[in-house]
């Protein structure tokens, strides 16, 4: 028999899947009031479907638990991108209490403490180590931000979308009870990664000529989410190049400092006393330029070994979405070979 001809079995009271299939993971235990109001219809779907109403009730909303949303001020980014405003005012706040903890270490009374101080607030470090403690700080604020956003994204996967059974076969009318089932778990699948790749696939199933059309399809979205996600990290790479490059100018101004005052230092006298008094000018510059340096390489270090934690775990949570859709829709296919189609 045709196991797109089977009987469907009829749809709970609810409008889900149907009361009968078992094996499925159960949902999220919180359920979340969504801010759009019911039967407010977002943009049209893919293949032409329209759009069903916004549920009033959720198991994941993005406009509610998005950490950027929380604020009913900025706009969230999309997936996991953050907003540049956000995080760039975060991280001046950072930045200015950074700077004030080592102004209180420049006064202390321990040496090293001190001296600690002292690189980033010395006479003519502030003019590299300021911009270089705001970068860093807004790569570090983007990178953690990113993880509450990734955990968001990762509750997806246990949502029960799709039923978890042997025995269901995913055809042009199942896919149509999974379409609404999953519309009626969040508040928009546009911003999950998870079901915006399913919803995409299963919405143009009516146009399909076969299995491997969806997986062509499915494989193009993996790329596309993987390019958003690898655009995302363009601001903290932005970061990562731009520290070093303001340390090596406070190395460049620093010599340029300390030579100054070492030639004017030989022109305005030849006892050698006064020369050595001179001098402490000239070690200044070479202050200057030594520590700037270590700033920034010390900084760009610490925010790359960051971003490398965070967007392996990304990575990690993109593979999970390729497998659960080739476990839960690809495996679970059944459609009718289309006229010229061979399959």
């Amino acid at each position: 028999m045709d196991p797109a001809s089977q009987p469907i079995k009829p749809l709970t009271p609810g409008g889900g899947i149907p009361a009968g299939v078992s094996g499925s993971r159960p949902l999220l235990k919180k359920s979340l009031l969504g801010r759009r109001p019911p039967g407010t219809a977002g943009p049209p779907r893919p293949g032409g479907l329209a759009d069903p109403a916004r549920p009033a009730v959720v198991s994941l909303s993005w406009e509610d638990q998005d950490i950027e949303n929380r604020w009913g001020i900025f706009k969230g980014g999309r997936f996991t991108s953050v907003n540049k405003l956000f995080s760039f005012l975060l991280a001046a706040v950072c930045s200015a209490v950074f700077l004030w903890l080592m102004s209180l270490l420049k006064q202390s009374g321990n040496p090293a403490l001190q001296q600690m101080g002292l690189v980033f607030l010395r006479e003519g470090n502030l003019y590299v180590t300021g911009p270089a403690t705001l970068c860093f700080f807004w790569g570090v604020v983007i990178a953690l931000l990113k993880i509450p956003k990734l955990s968001l994204q990762r509750k997806a996967l246990d949502l029960a979308a799709v039923p978890q059974n042997r025995d269901f076969v995913l055809n042009e009318t199942t896919a149509k009870t999974v379409l609404e089932r999953m519309r009626s778990l969040v508040d928009d699948t546009r911003y999950f990664i998870l079901f915006n790749r399913i919803d995409r696939a299963l919405s143009n199933l009516h146009n399909i000529g076969g299995v491997s059309d969806v997986s062509t399809i499915l494989k193009a979205q993996s790329e596309n989410d993987e390019n958003q996600v690898a655009s995302s990290y363009a601001m903290i790479h932005a970061m990562i190049w731009s520290i070093p490059v303001l340390g090596f100018v406070g190395t460049v101004l620093g010599l340029s400092k300390a030579i100054n005052k070492f030639t004017g230092a030989l022109d305005a006298t030849t006892d050698v006393t006064q020369i050595r008094d001179h001098l402490k000018a000239v070690t200044g510059g070479l202050s200057t330029a030594f520590e700037t340096t270590l700033v920034g390489l010390g900084f760009a270090l610490l925010l790359h070994m960051l971003a490398d934690l965070v967007q392996q775990k990304e990575t990690d949570f993109l593979d999970e979405c390729n497998d659960y859709c080739h476990a839960n829709v690809v495996a679970k296919l059944r459609v009718r070979p289309k006229e010229g189609n061979p399959e």
